[in-house]
């Protein structure tokens, strides 16, 4: 790091640590908040100091007990929607014994004076108050996940690296995308190629992550991928390393799990009218609430509707979405909840894919425009029509076993036209800025039917809880992929004007294939909890059948049969005072995405394993969460180069790459006026095998650090009005594979900021009503976000939008 930056930051990580420190000042009034969150709990009767324990992790509370008081004691049955002190007083119930509320704020375990009889205190609350992992999060901070186990788990207590991007989050900061959605979380980089409309790219810990909506994997395809609306998602969470033991075929670096809205038997609606740089007009709604008295039904609809422009001239940004879901509450033990999605996406490529001249290489014409179009508007266009519909389903047996069922099917359709400008290898510009152009024509239709089943029990053998996983899950996906290249006229890069029409190319594809590929794995897991111990087990056997039929190579055929077993362990302690160490080891496999242009080559999947020790910090009773994590991750079987006998280029997979790193991060509701995220990321990658051997991997920079701030008042002359500002900083990273000095972009840090108010502060008929300007790349940094040797990629400029919002 930089002299400049480390002055830079060192003020504002002392800041952050001064700011995280807060709560501990005030632990009385923090435990009272904390103990007063309703969530919903299901555990069995149980040895009772292990039960006891269990409450108190998951609500953040200090609690004191006696091994002589508890010894030989089960615990009541805790089912249903409790404070904490409800769940330890349900705990407690027939035990002759009680928790006491120290002055400090912490919760002791005594037995109950004789002559004294204890009602339990149950303070049972709506089902809507309650966090759970698959729904929304009043704050920053998210307190439970199912990422990486598909359980409804403390966060806290979660052995792994885990980041979640709560609603509040991605609304403070007017996120309007996946990449917009991870900036702030460590160990990921997003927006590689800089603005693209068309997908969101990222890389985790070096590779590019799985995308998961609901439990099941998103379809990915060559260019028809799914973008997905984050207006319509109430979180997200980052796992990152391996995760093939419970999601079968994964990278090793992570992947995304989204979890959309879903309806409330709250009644809640909700407009939001945006306007913005480069003519962005956007309309956002959203709707939920009993459909019948009993509460029996209930609905729920989201959607957004766009109409922009983007910062490359002619080319629009509009999009169509709309998410209707229904849920049934058959009874208390049965619910069934439908999720639809349709999106209508109008754009084209803003990436560009710009010469090195005129941008990396510096001319003495000028630059490369940032706005200017090389391609041709009467021409291009990117016209993807996604649509889903699925169901979540669960049913509970009894105390100890539930079942769930996830399916969806998904369709991508895409038309795509686009004109990329020559390589700077091959035909690079002339002196005058003249440089050839080439067409690339894609019709690219993805199907998928995607199955998950799970039974979950959860039991106690001795003094041992359990929370078993035994799943099913199923995947069919149907790709046809066809691809044409041809010429167009050429274009002066500093000057753009197009001279002739663009035609589109009759004669042979290069790429036309249909591919099928059916994938079935069966998967086990155990979280087991001894006092304060955890430990985490599990395995899974994936088979993978895929089958290519060739038509541009006379329908040849290719078959490729594979299986993998990945498993998963991890060990942690939960200390009373809030500190969870933990030590994991998991695998990953995944086989070769797409289609070989030829026919008789066949990869094997890619194998990972990593391993990683941290370590989590929940003060008791707070609203913030430290973590800290180290790892090492090896990823097998990987494409590469090298040169033979003869002198001959050869590919093959005898290569190898290994990521080490470290991770900070700290989220924090520091009060109800102050809220805080920060991250640092330290990582270092490098090439075994291979021509490149002992190089960088492509795209992923060796430091990163950010910080994002929300200041909101709630009484005095400001009451209501708030002010955030975020800082991201991203090292240097190389976009080709030999780490060339034309594929290296500069490390750069972009400032981003909001201003926002609280309408109803000023009257109370204006209650529901806000008003919000956000800036991103604030003051408005000049940067490459990436250069692959052959092409430059600029970073988004500032861009101001103002959005009025109004909810009931």
């Amino acid at each position: 790091m930089s002299r400049t930056l480390d002055t830079l930051l060192r003020p504002s990580l002392l800041a952050v640590a001064i700011a995280l420190s807060t709560p501990l000042a005030s632990t009385v009034l923090i435990a009272a908040e904390q103990a007063s969150n309703v969530r919903a709990y299901n555990l069995p009767a149980a040895p009772l100091a292990a039960t006891l324990n269990q409450i108190a992790s998951q609500a953040g509370l200090a609690l004191t007990l006696s091994p002589a008081l508890a010894a030989g004691k089960t615990s009541a049955p805790v089912q249903g929607q409790f404070d904490a002190q409800g769940a330890l007083s349900e705990a407690l119930r027939g035990t002759g014994l009680q928790v006491e509320q120290s002055s400090a704020g912490t919760y002791t375990l005594v037995a109950i004076a004789e002559g004294v009889v204890a009602l339990p205190q149950t303070n049972i609350v709506a089902q809507g108050n309650a966090e759970s992992a698959w729904g929304p999060v009043q704050g920053y901070l998210a307190t439970r996940t199912a990422a990486g186990t598909k359980t409804d788990t403390a966060l806290v207590e979660a052995p792994r690296s885990i980041s979640v991007a709560t609603r509040e989050q991605m609304q403070d900061r007017n996120v309007q995308n996946l990449d917009d959605a991870v900036k702030y979380m460590p160990g990921i980089v997003s927006a590689s190629y800089g603005s693209d409309t068309r997908y969101d790219w990222m890389r985790v810990r070096g590779f590019e992550p799985t995308q998961f909506l609901d439990g099941l994997p998103l379809p990915r395809g060559v260019y028809a991928n799914p973008k997905a609306e984050t207006w319509n998602l109430d979180r997200i969470a980052l796992l990152r390393g391996p995760a093939s033991s419970v999601y079968g075929q994964t990278p090793p670096g992570g992947l995304l799990d989204m979890v959309s809205r879903r309806p409330s038997a709250e009644s809640s609606h909700a407009i939001q009218v945006q306007y913005g740089s480069d003519n962005y007009r956007q309309i956002n709604f959203a709707s939920t609430g009993k459909i019948d008295d009993e509460g029996q039904f209930l609905y729920g609809v989201s959607g957004v509707v766009r109409d922009a422009g983007t910062q490359v001239d002619h080319i629009d940004n509009k999009r169509y979405n709309i998410a209707p879901s229904l849920t049934w509450n058959i009874d208390t033990d049965t619910q069934l909840t439908l999720l639809s999605q349709f999106t209508r996406d109008d754009t084209g490529t803003t990436s560009q894919f710009l010469p090195i001249q005129g941008t990396k290489i510096k001319s003495p014409l000028g630059e490369v425009s940032h706005h200017k179009n090389l391609g041709d508007p009467d021409y291009e266009f990117y016209d993807r029509t996604y649509y889903a519909l699925g169901y979540a389903f669960e049913h509970r047996f009894n105390d100890t076993w539930q079942f769930k069922q996830n399916l969806r099917y998904t369709k991508s359709e895409l038309s795509f036209q686009q004109l990329t400008v020559g390589s700077y290898a091959y035909s690079p510009a002339d002196a005058a800025g003249t440089i050839t152009r080439s067409t690339t024509n894609v019709d690219e239709n993805i199907g998928q039917l995607a199955l998950d089943n799970h039974f979950q029990a959860d039991f106690t053998t001795g003094d041992v809880t359990h929370t078993v996983l035994l799943g099913l899950d199923h995947q069919r996906t149907d790709t046809a992929f066809r691809t044409i290249y041809g010429t167009a006229s050429s274009i002066n890069i500093f000057n753009p004007v197009n001279t002739g029409p663009t035609v589109r190319p009759t004669g042979d594809a290069y790429y036309d294939y249909n591919q099928k590929t059916v994938q079935t794995g069966l998967y086990a897991q155990d979280q087991m909890a001894l006092d304060n111990w955890r430990l985490t087990l599990g395995g899974r056997e994936d088979w993978v059948h895929q089958g290519t039929t060739y038509f541009n190579k006379l329908d040849a055929t290719n078959t490729d049969r594979s299986k993998n077993f990945s498993g998963n362990a991890a060990l942690s302690y939960v200390f009373d005072s809030g500190f969870v160490p933990y030590l994991s080891y998991a695998e990953s496999f995944q086989p070769a995405s797409n289609a070989s242009v030829d026919p008789v080559k066949s990869y094997k999947p890619t194998e990972g394993q990593q391993w990683e020790l941290g370590i989590k910090y929940q003060p008791p009773g707070s609203t913030t969460l430290l973590s800290a994590a180290v790892y090492d991750l090896t990823q097998k079987n990987v494409l590469v180069t090298r040169i033979g006998s003869g002198n001959q280029s050869i590919t093959d997979q005898a290569g190898e790459v290994k990521v080490k790193g470290l991770e900070l991060e700290a989220v924090s509701d520091v009060t109800e006026n102050l809220k805080v995220i920060a991250a640092y990321t330290l990582a270092k990658s490098e090439v075994q095998t291979g021509t490149y051997k002992g190089n960088r991997l492509q795209l992923m920079p060796n430091q990163q650090a950010s910080l994002w701030t929300d200041y909101t008042w709630h009484s005095g002359v400001l009451d209501g009005f708030g002010i955030g500002f975020g800082a991201r900083y991203t090292g240097n990273t190389y976009g080709d594979q030999a780490n060339t000095w034309l594929g290296k972009a500069n490390a750069y840090t972009v400032f981003d900021g909001a201003v926002h108010y609280d309408l109803g502060r000023l009257d109370n008929s204006l209650k529901g009503a806000s008003v919000k300007l956000n800036a991103t790349n604030l003051f408005n940094k000049d940067y490459l976000s990436t250069c692959d040797g052959s092409y430059c990629y600029f970073g988004d400029q500032r861009s101001v939008v103002a959005s009025a919002t109004y909810q009931w």
